[in-house]
């Protein structure tokens, strides 16, 4: 009796046992089906993190480089809609003082910068992206808005008068449309030029020649705090083109009285730029930022497919 009341005991201990591990199964169970369900939310959670960083990692920096009698301030309105949509922006001091010191200055700047670069020119800063871009692997797209894209050995002073209807020509006497200043920083021969801000003979004015199409309190601002640019940069011949190797984007202003809109159409084409047009004048970048900006986001959003493409 003692071993059978020993084997029940035995056999009730096993079935206890069993009872026991059974409850368990149940929560070891719903523990593992949340440690997957967590560790799937963790996974899918890293790949949107993943991919958002890819994203970020894949947005070029856009560098904007402003034109003669101007400063980065006259990017305002483009660089706020950038930033609106994510991208950093830089708008380094343009020197003004050489076609080819500025060049190299901008050459310089760009190497300080990581990932890829849109680069953008207006004006004179057109041709100096055009220069300092010509060698730099990361620079993936360039954009001019109303700005100079010159050929290897051309001048601004030869395109700028290369069509009929430039406003800046004073009947053939610069002193007609600029007050000369001396630097002594600068060689002999090689004056600061400052636009003239009341009409003149064979000139139409600061407001009407260089800053048509902008509100009169805006042009006032700009005529007063205009920043020089030398004469030098306006002669010297220009040295190997970036767009021959770099996609290029242009925006034309229809209304451009200081390089007449054929001559940017004409050096648009012949760069193979996706051009665009827009009912502005000279100053684009001020009376159209949003036109600006959306051509800017057309060349970066076409240099971040090209980088997908790559990988």
């Amino acid at each position: 009796m003692a071993r059978t009341v020993r084997r029940e005991k035995g056999h009730n201990m096993t079935r206890n046992s069993m009872f026991r591990l059974r409850a368990l199964r149940w929560p070891l169970t719903g523990m593992a089906i949340v440690c997957v369900a967590v560790l799937t939310m963790t996974s899918l959670a890293s790949a949107e993190s993943r991919s958002a960083t890819n994203t970020a990692q894949t947005k070029p920096t856009i560098v904007l480089v402003h034109g003669g009698w101007a400063d980065g301030s006259s990017w305002s309105g483009v660089i706020a809609r950038l930033q609106a949509k994510g991208y950093t922006v830089d708008a380094p001091p343009n020197p003004l003082r050489s076609l080819a010191g500025d060049s190299a200055y901008l050459a310089s700047y760009l190497k300080t910068i990581a990932g890829p670069i849109v680069l953008v020119g207006h004006s004179y800063g057109g041709a100096v992206i055009t220069n300092s871009a010509t060698g730099n692997a990361d620079v993936r797209a360039l954009a001019y808005i109303d700005a100079f894209a010159p050929a290897q050995g051309e001048s601004l002073q030869q395109l700028t008068f290369a069509k009929p209807g430039s406003c800046l020509t004073g009947g053939g006497d610069l002193s007609n449309v600029f007050n000369f200043v001396v630097d002594p920083s600068q060689p002999t021969g090689d004056p600061d030029l400052y636009l003239k801000v009341a009409p003149g003979t064979d000139y139409l004015g600061f407001a009407r020649c260089f800053a048509n199409e902008v509100p009169a309190k805006q042009v006032a601002v700009l005529a007063a705090v205009q920043r020089p640019f030398a004469l030098g940069a306006f002669t010297e011949p220009s040295a190997a083109p970036a767009w021959t190797t770099i996609p290029s984007w242009a925006l034309i202003g229809r209304h451009d009285r200081a390089i007449p809109p054929a001559e940017l159409t004409f050096m648009a084409k012949r760069a193979g730029a996706h051009i665009e047009s827009v009912d502005g004048g000279h100053l684009s970048l001020i009376s159209d930022p949003s036109d600006t900006a959306r051509l800017i986001v057309r060349a970066a959003n076409a240099t971040s497919q090209e980088r997908g493409h790559e990988h």
